[in-house]
């Protein structure tokens, strides 16, 4: 029986990522970098902000685009590694170092996200 891989689900990640990182973040980036900071629209504020991020729907709905950005970057990265710069010797190492950091990205996500709908609700 042939042995199955991770490999599928890997690359379906890597989609869902790009896919989110190619909608949601170029809104992201122009709402905080443009249209905020030139008085296009009002400053939220800090307590505008909260209560928007701290909503538990749209701290979901965050927290899948971050984790699906990061597992897209790592995918990318590792074969960035392997294909641009010939390192596929080392592919365990790699593997566990990128997947790593997006995972550590990702609890960082959780974290920070629970504590703004800890921070609205207290």
């Amino acid at each position: 029986m042939a042995r199955r891989t991770l490999e599928p689900v890997l690359w379906l990640l890597f989609s869902a990522g790009g896919v989110a990182s190619a909608l949601f973040l170029p809104a992201l980036v122009f709402l905080f970098a443009f249209a905020v900071p030139l008085g296009w629209i009002g400053d939220p504020g800090r307590a505008g902000l909260l209560g928007l991020i701290g909503h538990p729907l749209t701290a979901v709905v965050l927290l899948g685009v971050c984790v699906l950005c990061l597992l897209h970057w790592a995918q990318r990265f590792r074969y960035t590694l392997f294909d641009g710069l010939k390192l596929k010797a080392h592919q365990r190492p790699i593997n566990a170092v990128v997947y790593g950091l997006a995972l550590l990205g990702s609890a960082a996500a959780v974290v920070v996200l629970w504590q703004a709908v800890s921070a609205r609700s207290g």
